[in-house]
């Protein structure tokens, strides 16, 4: 089925990533995690309101769980939001979060008394600032920020009604950002080797192309014996999830296998470069 290659719009996630994981990084978060969100947990006022400006690309979405003291346990969370008549009244801070200097609506999580819920936060909204991560090593091309919440007052309207279960919601919208990643990084390790084979059989080293040498035809075929494991892995869980039958620790299995490898493949590639 489609999910198996997690379609966005005309392209996939791995399509997208050979090009540049920037990209796909960009549209998982547009399109899986913060319109995912509203579709999951919207109403169906607020699906009306921001959805078709989102599918347009006129309005940019980010999705903000994590935070600076929290890292990858979301349980820890510090942001909070309280009732003040009509409106919720948001505190607290949030860490590298993809599309946060461009967005024009973050999806932001907060501990309430009632528990955690999502709200949509809007550009331009008094007490809310997006300011960019710069200098990063990686993902250069993807918009990364911090956001800061000072008092910020969000109308009741923009608080996401099914967000009621603790994280269940905001996982769930991760678990399915976690299985696009799972193959976009496919894409980033395949764009690798296309390129380290071109440059193999043209750069001659004592009168031979180097892809002539053994050593360099081992390091390639591990780099492909990777990438296809990597593929079955990812078209296994496709299927489980086109059956309703994939689960979320299946999802995190695949993209801890398929990231380690992309990794493994872009560092070999950087050596094999060389100068180059």
């Amino acid at each position: 089925g489609a999910s198996s290659a997690v379609m966005l719009g005309k392209f996939t996630a791995l399509e997208m990533a050979h090009a540049d994981p920037s990209l796909s990084v960009f549209f998982g978060v547009h399109a899986g995690l913060a319109m995912g969100t509203i579709v999951t947990c919207g109403s169906e006022e607020q699906k009306r309101r921001w959805l078709p400006a989102v599918s347009r690309f006129e309005k940019i979405g980010a999705f903000a769980l994590t935070e600076p003291h929290g890292g990858s346990d979301p349980a820890n969370m510090k942001t909070h939001a309280k009732r003040r008549g009509k409106d919720w009244v948001l505190n607290g801070a949030k860490m590298w979060i993809t599309n946060a200097p461009i967005a024009d609506l973050a999806i932001v999580w907060a501990k309430t008394p009632e528990g955690i819920r999502g709200f949509i936060v809007e550009k331009g909204t008094r007490g809310f600032a997006a300011p960019e991560i710069e200098r990063k090593f990686s993902l250069r091309a993807s918009a990364t920020g911090a956001l800061f919440l000072e008092d910020v007052v969000v109308p009741e309207e923009n608080m996401l009604p099914g967000s009621t279960i603790g994280l269940k919601a905001p996982l769930s919208c991760l678990t399915q950002a976690r299985f696009g990643i799972s193959w976009g990084v496919i894409g980033a390790a395949q764009a690798c080797l296309a390129q380290l084979i071109d440059y193999t059989k043209t750069r001659e080293l004592f009168g031979r192309p180097l892809a002539q040498n053994q050593a360099i035809q081992i390091r390639l075929a591990e780099m492909a014996r990777g990438i296809t494991g990597a593929q079955l892995m990812s078209l296994q869980l496709g299927r489980l999830k086109d059956a309703g039958r994939m689960q979320p620790a299946q999802v995190s299995l695949a993209k801890w296998n398929n990231c380690s490898m992309a990794l493994r493949v872009a560092r070999d590639a950087r050596d094999m470069l060389g100068g180059s």
